[in-house]
């Protein structure tokens, strides 16, 4: 969906700063040029919700600002304000948050499985977009032995972050492979270690739910240790704590994905 205007007649056409370009999901309000331009693969911003409350968002950030054309006659702010949020709605978009006072708004978007969330901050002359392309963060770094035996060594539990399963589901996911691998070396590193498979979830659900389901994840990383790495099944005892130990604040999403985990604490 894009906004389609004409040109102002007269009006002189200022080149857009290097590299930059419209967001895919909306195109510019006439006679406005892009001045300052970012994307990023993978970063935070917070965003008013639909309860006035802040919320951080993570995922592809795109940063976009735009200011009007020399000679360009200014459409008001609140014009391009609206003009945004109708062209969004358009395709499905909801308006969560909109202040007259601050001139800002926020609206989601949902688009083939992804959400997208997009903050508009506009001024007679200029206007500023931020979207975040909701996802995870792509693992690239997994502790390894070592690190995890150091952390159990000095606090006697280390959380591990790369093991994953789908919502509400005890399935662990193939992207899981390298910490399980590390955490099988970390036991054959020390014969002599026990632990205990302490499993955690965020506080979406209910408490019973989550009480199930993060012992039966407890017990998937258990089971997928001594059938698929030998470790002998004497060594592990496994339990579930639900949301009853977060490490922050459940309050935004990227405390939620924090308080996701499972714990090693040596027996």
């Amino acid at each position: 969906m894009v906004i389609l205007f004409c040109p102002g007649i007269g009006v002189a056409i200022d080149e857009d700063v290097q590299g930059s370009k419209d967001h895919s999901l909306l195109t510019r309000m006439p006679d406005f040029h892009i001045t300052a331009y970012k994307v990023s693969d993978f970063d935070s911003y917070k965003f008013d919700d639909k309860d006035k409350k802040t919320v951080v968002i993570e995922g592809k950030k795109t940063y976009i600002e735009y200011k009007l054309n020399k000679g360009a006659q200014e459409p008001g702010e609140l014009k391009i304000r609206r003009n945004i949020q109708d062209a969004l709605k358009q395709i499905g978009g909801t308006v969560v948050f909109d202040d007259n006072f601050n001139k800002a708004s926020t609206i989601v978007v949902t688009k083939d499985g992804n959400e997208i969330w997009i903050q508009v901050k506009s001024y007679n002359a200029m206007y500023r977009l931020t979207t975040i392309e909701k996802k995870s963060m792509d693992q690239v770094v997994v502790a390894d032995a070592r690190a995890m035996g150091n952390d159990i060594l000095a606090n006697g539990h280390v959380s591990i972050y790369g093991i994953y399963f789908d919502t509400g589901k005890s399935d662990i996911k193939p992207e899981s492979d390298a910490a399980l691998s590390e955490i099988a070396q970390l036991l054959k590193n020390n014969m002599s270690l026990k632990l205990y498979v302490v499993g955690h979830t965020d506080s979406d659900g209910t408490f019973d739910a989550n009480m199930k389901l993060s012992k039966e994840r407890a017990e998937a990383v258990a089971q997928a240790l001594t059938t698929r790495y030998g470790i002998a099944p004497d060594r592990l005892k496994s339990y579930g704590v639900g949301s009853l130990s977060p490490v922050v604040s459940n309050a935004s999403e990227a405390g939620k994905q924090k308080n996701r985990r499972v714990e090693l604490v040596e027996q």
